[in-house]
């Protein structure tokens, strides 16, 4: 058993690193730049896997699986307006019902089903589905949170005016607006990604992290800086 749950753990990680949940993250930032969307945005996705598991919502998830690649295509297009178009005040903005992190969570787990979701539904089969879900969610929110917690730091940074922080918002708005017209399109058109999305998703999420570890280091130049220019 111990085996099986470090193997739905590590499924959880994987799931966490999803383009799906790094574009909705992103694009929650820049709506909602709080440092728990992550957290939150895992926590709905695992309640939704965990009921699938279970056997509950199926006939609801099957209905709503087709809002799956319009909500990743509107998640596009609020990142690439928010690029375009940046709000004078983020934190105080209007939020619409999407910008809530764990209806979104719950939203795309129902819409959008991913190898490792899918992999943690049959061991919940062979084992408690409740246990299962949980422990899945628990690597989805070791991900996820970090994620969240970056993304929102990154958008608060540029709020304020930091140079790196304001050049990463927008380098990462703009890969992850491409990225969800992507997989809206692909999922739109029939396209299967699941073979290259492991890759894919572990390449945008080493991508993503260090451009926003990146924009924290201009708090550590300016005193360096700052200690060069004083004279002799």
């Amino acid at each position: 058993m111990n085996s099986t749950l470090l193997l739905v753990l590590s499924l959880g990680l994987r799931h966490g690193t999803d383009p799906d949940h790094l574009t909705a993250i992103d694009g929650l930032s820049r709506i909602r730049p709080r440092a728990t969307n992550g957290v939150y945005f895992a926590l709905g996705h695992g309640l939704v896997v965990t009921l699938l598991a279970v056997g509950i919502g199926r006939a609801i998830a099957g209905r709503v699986e087709f809002l799956g690649p319009w909500v990743l295509i509107l998640i596009g297009v609020i990142n690439l307006w928010r690029v375009l178009v940046p709000a004078r005040n983020p934190v105080a903005a209007r939020r619409p019902v999407i910008a809530q992190p764990f209806l979104l969570g719950m939203l795309l787990a129902a819409s959008v089903e991913t190898a490792s979701q899918f992999g943690a539904l049959i061991l919940a089969g062979r084992m408690n589905p409740w246990l299962v879900g949980s422990v899945f969610t628990v690597g989805m929110v070791l991900v996820d949170g970090v994620d969240g917690l970056l993304a929102a730091s990154t958008q608060k940074q540029a709020a304020l005016g930091q140079r790196l922080a304001k050049r990463a918002s927008r380098s990462l708005g703009l890969l992850v607006a491409v990225c969800s017209f992507a997989l809206g399109g692909a999922e739109i058109l029939d396209f299967d990604i699941d073979q290259i999305a492991l890759p894919i998703g572990l390449g945008l999420f080493v991508a993503v992290i260090a451009i926003r570890v990146w924009s924290r280091t201009e708090k550590r130049r300016v005193p360096l800086l700052s200690a060069r220019a004083l004279p002799a």
